[in-house]
């Protein structure tokens, strides 16, 4: 029997609870999508399609035809040895994993081109989705161009993405902004159906041994919401997209400070990776526990209720928590005294 009090809303769409899993390899398998359907994921967002992946594929593509151009029909194979060949086949799994699922799938794209931004919006959504996450992210890189000018190029892409498709847009994005609230504000005066706070970004680490770059697979760690639940409390009752957490996010408690602050839902990976789907499954009840103890029959009751908007105190999501927390000091270092 479906649970009524748990549902909620993402990128517009109706969940069956608040948790969704994020973009991440967790759903390469179809056994996967199935064992996270059945513990109970509201929705799955399918891992991203990247223009650059799709750059090598084609450039290996084009080197394996080369290899075979000046051959006699003899001599080759019709079918050359290349692992891949495009985005057809991450469409293909695409697909499939909608076809298989019950729950809402969300296609997700990371590009770099205007070109491919607009053409694989378009493929992926004639896929069948249910909604289409797109992945903001400036890199840093060129020191003469503007954050305005970074911005309105994102601006006007989501524009031009919503005009082509039908489906839901959610735009996943990074808190690096020199002004991260207007941005968010524009992005949804643009149309965003869904604001997800915030891409977790992979960063280069050094080996000083090998004195080279390395590349470590680093996972959230608990408590790691920090910032999202800031910018949510800062962003509910002031733009229609909803609000969806990204980060740190290991229970239900976390789930519920999150969703006080005013977020409709979350992503979890870093969870499903330490810890299996079981932990979905605790996450829902330690999140219902908590409503039957507080007497709400709905998350839409509690939510938003510690967001800005709603508290007489005018400086808790401002800087004073960071004066009071000086000025407090004595009783911190006592806690945590060296000698």
């Amino acid at each position: 029997m479906e649970n009524n009090k748990l549902k909620t809303r993402y990128m517009g769409i109706e969940l069956k609870n608040p948790v969704i899993i994020g973009s991440s390899n967790l759903v390469s398998s179809n056994d996967n999508l199935l064992r996270l359907q059945d513990a109970g994921a509201a929705a799955i967002v399918y891992k991203s399609l990247f223009e650059e992946q799709v750059q090598l594929e084609q450039l290996e593509f084009d080197h394996e035809m080369e290899m075979y151009s000046e051959r006699n029909a003899e001599m080759t194979s019709l079918f050359p040895n290349i692992k891949h060949a495009g985005p057809e086949e991450h469409l293909l799994k695409l697909r499939k994993a909608k076809e298989s699922l019950e729950i809402p799938v969300i296609g997700s794209l990371n590009a770099v081109t205007k070109t491919n931004w607009i053409e694989y919006a378009k493929q992926i959504a004639q896929t069948g989705v249910d909604g289409l996450e797109i992945n903001f992210y400036a890199g840093p890189g060129e020191f003469k161009k503007s954050s305005e000018s970074i911005e309105n190029e994102k601006l006007a892409l989501l524009q031009e993405i919503k005009s082509v498709i039908k489906i839901p847009v959610a735009v996943k994005i990074s808190p690096y902004y020199t002004n991260t609230l207007d941005f968010i504000n524009r992005l949804d005066e643009a149309g965003a159906d869904s604001v997800i706070l915030f891409n977790r970004l992979f960063q280069p680490e050094i080996d000083i041994e090998k004195m080279e770059h390395v590349y470590p697979f680093n996972l959230s760690g608990n408590g790691d919401y920090g910032l999202t639940l800031r910018y949510a409390g800062l962003l509910y009752g002031n733009i229609k997209s909803d609000i969806v957490a990204n980060g740190g996010i290991f229970s239900g408690d976390d789930i519920i400070k999150l969703i006080l602050a005013g977020a409709s839902s979350v992503q979890v990976v870093s969870a499903i990776y330490k810890h299996k789907t079981d932990v979905i499954k605790k996450m829902l009840y330690e999140l219902e526990t908590w409503m039957n103890r507080k007497q709400f029959d709905s998350i839409e009751e509690f939510k938003g209720k510690l967001a800005k908007k709603n508290l007489t105190d005018p400086f808790a999501y401002k800087r004073a928590q960071y004066v009071d927390i000086i000025m407090n000091s004595e009783v911190f270092t006592k806690k945590y005294e060296l000698i």
